[in-house]
């Protein structure tokens, strides 16, 4: 389908499920729970509407980042695989509703923020908008660092969170930064890996694109897993957390470390990378929830 049927007045109306993946609900509900994350973990006092606001506000910046991501990227998601059955390539959202969806969200969750947390918080929520739109979706065109770029917005998150709690952001809060940063590398090397051919399809001059034997792809996830697991031993060594959080943190890394030293070896390198993928995704919830507990159970 090209972009004329795309938006033709009778592809134009969308149901509500198709709005709704339009905002890509996995993914932005990963930004709230790690904002949560930054939030429990700074201990502020329990005030509802702080805290509701904090949700609510979150929940619609992450959609109407999703739903703009969409709307900037239509072309090329209309030209590969694993994206071509999103709402605006098969027409059933026209480009234009995807864009009053987005901005509304936008602007409904900085006002949600700005009025029920705080200045820094709503701070913060514009700053990964911005990244997120303004840099990393159009770098995913010309640049092999759109990745790293992206790590950076994807990153900000517990930000919003801690500075929610605190109206401004601690060491700890900048310790969640850098974890979300560095596992954001070796997941997202293993997915581009995976879906490399769509991306070369569209000219995305990522690494797993031009590094066609994907040795540096590989080297790389290990070298940013090796650093995530360093990043996660900080809070210990900074006095932050207990050495029950720092077992919990080794084993959890050793088993991550495993996972990326796996990927290096050519032989069944396809499927090392889905394992790679599977193991990021398991270790995010368990490592958060081990310095969540331990916060609330060791620092009260």
């Amino acid at each position: 389908m090209n972009q004329a049927d795309a938006l033709s007045p009778a592809t134009s109306k969308g149901h509500f499920g198709d709005y709704l993946e339009l905002t890509k609900p996995r993914l932005s509900l990963l930004s709230v729970m790690t904002a949560l994350v930054g939030y429990v973990t700074a201990r502020p006092p329990w005030v509802p509407q702080e805290f509701w606001s904090l949700v609510v506000g979150t929940s619609a910046c992450a959609a109407g980042v999703a739903a703009l991501n969409q709307w900037m990227e239509s072309d090329t998601d209309a030209q590969m695989r694993r994206t071509a059955d999103r709402p605006i390539p098969t027409g059933k959202v026209a480009t234009g509703s995807a864009f009053v969806v987005g901005a509304g969200l936008c602007i409904f969750g900085l006002v949600m923020l700005f009025a029920g947390v705080n200045g820094s918080a709503t701070s913060f929520a514009l700053l990964t908008i911005i990244t997120y739109l303004a840099c990393y979706t159009p770098a995913k065109r010309w640049s092999r660092w759109s990745t790293e770029i992206g790590a950076v917005a994807g990153a900000f998150p517990p930000l919003i969170g801690w500075a929610a709690a605190e109206g401004r952001v601690s060491s700890l809060g900048w310790i969640l930064f850098g974890v979300l940063f560095f596992w954001q590398i070796p997941h997202f090397m293993a997915v581009a890996w995976t879906y490399r051919n769509d991306y070369e399809r569209v000219h995305f001059p990522m690494l797993p694109v031009r590094d066609t034997g994907g040795g540096r792809v590989a080297l790389w996830s290990l070298v940013n897993t090796l650093a995530l697991v360093a990043v996660c031993v900080l809070p210990v060594i900074c006095g932050l957390d207990s050495t029950v959080y720092l077992a919990v943190t080794l084993v959890l890394g050793a088993w991550f470390i495993g996972r990326a030293v796996r990927f290096l070896r050519s032989e069944g390198r396809d499927a090392a990378a889905r394992r790679l993928f599977f193991a990021s995704i398991i270790w995010l919830p368990l490592q958060l929830g081990a310095l969540v507990a331990d916060r609330l159970l060791y620092h009260a």
